[in-house]
C-alpha cells in the first residue's frame, strides 16, 4: 500500500461532494438510456419471443455506431475535462467543432447502412429469416435515429465536462421518458396509433431523438454554455487536432474491439438457437441497466482526475484516481449482489420458453460474477486512466483479453466442441474477470498522471 499513498490528502467530503455531484445524473442517464432497451424488450416479450429477439439484434447495428461515437466524444471529455480545469473556453468551442464534424460523418455512414441494406446487416447475426425480416423494418426506421445520435451526443458530452451535468441528464431522461411512452403507444397501438409492434419500437426512439436534439441546442444556446464556434467551424487548430487524434486513435481501437467483440458474442450466441438468443437478450438488457452505476462512477472519475491534471494538480490528481480505484471493487461486490437478487423477478417476469427460461437462469448467474471485473475496469480504464490519457491499454488489453482468449473459446465452444449456451456464454464473460490484475500494474505504474493541456 505505500506504493499507493498520496503526498498529500483528500478532502473526503470535497471529494464525496463532487463525486456525487457528477456521478448521480451520470448514472441516471446511464439508467434512462438503458431503459429505452429494457422497455423495448419487456414490451415486445408480451407481443411474441421474435419481435423481443429481433429488435434485440438489430440493435447491435447502433451498438456498434456508438463504438465510434463513444471513441470520438471520450476523446473529446478527455481533452474537454482538462481544458475546463484550466479555465479555455475557446479551445473548449474547437473541440465541440472536432466532435461535430467526426461524429456527423460517422452517423450519416450508420443511417446509409440502416437505409440501404438492412437485411445484410441483420444477415450478421442471425440466419433466421423471420428474425431478418422483422430486424430489416425495425432498421429502415431506426436508421432515421443513427443519423441523429451522433449531434445530440456531442452536446451531451460537452456538458458533462463543463460543469452542466445535471442539464444534461435532465435532456437525456426527458427523451428516454418520451421514448418509454411511444414504445408503449406505437408497440401496442395505444390511443388510436396503428399496431406496429416491433416497427413500433423504431419510431419511439426517432421521435425521441429529434426532441433530444432539439433541447440541446436550445439550453446550450444560454450564456453560460459553451457552444460550436461555427464562424471557424472548418478551420481546426492543427495541434489541437494531433492532439485530439492522439487520444482519439486509441479509444477507437479499444471501442471497435470491445464493441465488435461484444457484437460477436451476441452473434454466437444468435446462432446457437431461438432460445439461446432470447435468454441472451434479456441478460445483457439486465447487465445494461446495473453497470448504469459503475458508468457513472467511471465517468465522473475521468472528469474529477481530468479536471485536477489539466489544472496542474498532479498528485492530487492521482490520490483521486487511487480513490476512485477502491470504490470500484465495492461497487462491483455491489452489483454481483444486485444481479442475484433480481434474478428470481426477472426469469419469472418475461414470457419464454422452459429451455429460454432455464438458460436465462443460469446465464444471470454467471453475469453476477462478471459484473466484478466489469465494474473494475470501468472505472480504472475508462475513468482514471483514460482522464489522464492513457487511453493505449484499453486497447491492447482487449485484444488479447477478448480477442485472443474469450471469443476464440467460444467459437471453438459454441461450433466445434458443441458446448451447452451456457458454458458458450460463460466463455464470453472471461476477458473482464481475467483482466483485472493486469490492470492494477498498469494502474501503479501511474502513466495517466499528466497534465494535457497547452
Amino acid at each position: 500500500m505505500k506504493k499507493e499513498e498520496a503526498k498529500i490528502a483528500v478532502d473526503k467530503k470535497e471529494f464525496y461532494k463532487n463525486l456525487t455531484r457528477l456521478a448521480l445524473p451520470i448514472a441516471l442517464q446511464s439508467l434512462m438510456l438503458a431503459s429505452v432497451a429494457a422497455g423495448d424488450a419487456l414490451m415486445l416479450g408480451k407481443v411474441a419471443q421474435d419481435e423481443m429477439t429481433a429488435v434485440s439484434l438489430a440493435t447491435q447495428v447502433q451498438f456498434v455506431q456508438n463504438m465510434f461515437l463513444m471513441a470520438i466524444m471520450g476523446a473529446g471529455a478527455i481533452l474537454g475535462a482538462q481544458y475546463w480545469g484550466k479555465g479555455d473556453k475557446n479551445t473548449l468551442a474547437d473541440l465541440f467543432n472536432m466532435m461535430l464534424r467526426f461524429c456527423g460523418i460517422m452517423s450519416v455512414l450508420f443511417f446509409l447502412a440502416c437505409e440501404l441494406m438492412p437485411g445484410l446487416l441483420m444477415h450478421i447475426f442471425t440466419h433466421d429469416a423471420p428474425l431478418i425480416a422483422l430486424g430489416s423494418s425495425y432498421l429502415r426506421i431506426a436508421g432515421w435515429s443513427y443519423l441523429l445520435t451522433g449531434i445530440s451526443q456531442c452536446y451531451l458530452t460537452m456538458m458533462k465536462v463543463t460543469d452542466h451535468v445535471k442539464p444534461g441528464a435532465l435532456i437525456s431522461s426527458c427523451a428516454v421518458l418520451l421514448n418509454l411512452c411511444l414504445n408503449a403507444v406505437f408497440i401496442f397501438g395505444l390511443l388510436g396509433a396503428p399496431r406496429m409492434q416491433a416497427r413500433g419500437a423504431a419510431l419511439a426512439t426517432t421521435i425521441s431523438r429529434i426532441v433530444e436534439l432539439v433541447l440541446c441546442i436550445v439550453v446550450c444556446s444560454r450564456p453560460a454554455y459553451i457552444r460550436p464556434a461555427f464562424d471557424r467551424f472548418m478551420k481546426l487548430p492543427k495541434q489541437l487536432k494531433s492532439d485530439f487524434i492522439r487520444q482519439c486513435l486509441p479509444l477507437l481501437g479499444g471501442s471497435l474491439c470491445w464493441g465488435i467483440g461484444f457484437t460477436s458474442y451476441t452473434a454466437i450466441m444468435g446462432h446457437m438457437g431461438s432460445d439461446a438468443a432470447a435468454a441472451n437478450s434479456i441478460s445483457a438488457v439486465v447487465r445494461d441497466l446495473i453497470c448504469c452505476m459503475c458508468n457513472g462512477i467511471g465517468t465522473a472519475a475521468g472528469i474529477m482526475v481530468g479536471n485536477e491534471l489539466g489544472a496542474g494538480r498532479l498528485e492530487l490528481g492521482k490520490a483521486y484516481g487511487i480513490k476512485l480505484k477502491n470504490i470500484s471493487y465495492f461497487i462491483g461486490f455491489l452489483s454481483t449482489a444486485l444481479v442475484l437478487a433480481v434474478t428470481p423477478l426477472i426469469v419469472r417476469t418475461v414470457i419464454l420458453t422452459d429451455q429460454a427460461r432455464s438458460y436465462l437462469t443460469g446465464m444471470m448467474v454467471i453475469m453476477s460474477v462478471y459484473m466484478i471485473g466489469r465494474c473494475v475496469n470501468t472505472v480504472t480504464i475508462n475513468g482514471v486512466l483514460d482522464g489522464g490519457g492513457d487511453t493505449i491499454f484499453d486497447m491492447y488489453s482487449l485484444i488479447v483479453c477478448m480477442w485472443f482468449i474469450a471469443i476464440p473459446l467460444a467459437l471453438v465452444g459454441a461450433f466445434v466442441l458443441h458446448w451447452s449456451p451456457l458454458a458458450v456464454y460463460a466463455c464470453t464473460c472471461l476477458d473482464e474477470v481475467g483482466k483485472i490484475p493486469w490492470v492494477m500494474i498498469r494502474f501503479r505504474k501511474y502513466k495517466w498522471v499528466q497534465d494535457l493541456t497547452r
